[in-house]
């Protein structure tokens, strides 16, 4: 699992605002993934705000005007599916770079949630629901703000 040796990430987020930007494909998938985001913010004592957009190509676009608009932290969470086709290539590939240019062009962190997977048994067990392995809205929303605070210091 590539949750292997990961760290627990403690933050103070008291005084941040992070926005959620959540996908709306694999709706139980985005669910976790959205509910283990909220439940970090809150543990951190952030603010935050959700944005649903259509799906996972959408995350760049949303996330760069929050970025404009000087958020402290963005999480992006997403699902892309592996299919037969070369799509999922391209949009695992689009995504990340964008999100990745968002996060350096204007020195605002991006928690990275978009789970790229072979199948539905992958992301279910990345999702935060009960019977899951791992938690990636809530490791998204950690890492953006502990980045938050870094970038602060």
């Amino acid at each position: 699992m590539s949750g292997d040796g990961a760290p627990a990430i403690e933050v103070d987020g008291s005084g941040l605002h992070i926005e959620i930007v959540a996908s709306q494909w694999h709706t139980a998938v985005m669910d976790g993934l959205v509910a283990g985001a909220i439940r970090a913010a809150e543990k951190a004592g952030a603010t935050y705000r959700l944005t649903r957009v259509a799906g996972a190509f959408e995350l760049t676009v949303v996330a760069e005007k929050f970025a404009r608009d000087g958020v402290d932290a963005i999480a992006a969470l997403g699902v892309v599916v592996r299919g037969s086709t070369p799509h999922f290539e391209y949009v695992c590939q689009a995504v990340t770079h964008g999100l990745n240019n968002v996060a350096r062009d204007h020195l605002t962190p991006v928690g990275f949630g978009l789970l790229t997977v072979d199948n539905d048994a992958q992301a279910l067990a990345r999702a935060g629901l009960p019977g899951s392995d791992e938690d990636k809205g809530a490791e998204a929303v950690e890492a953006a703000l502990a980045t938050a605070r870094i970038l602060q210091a």
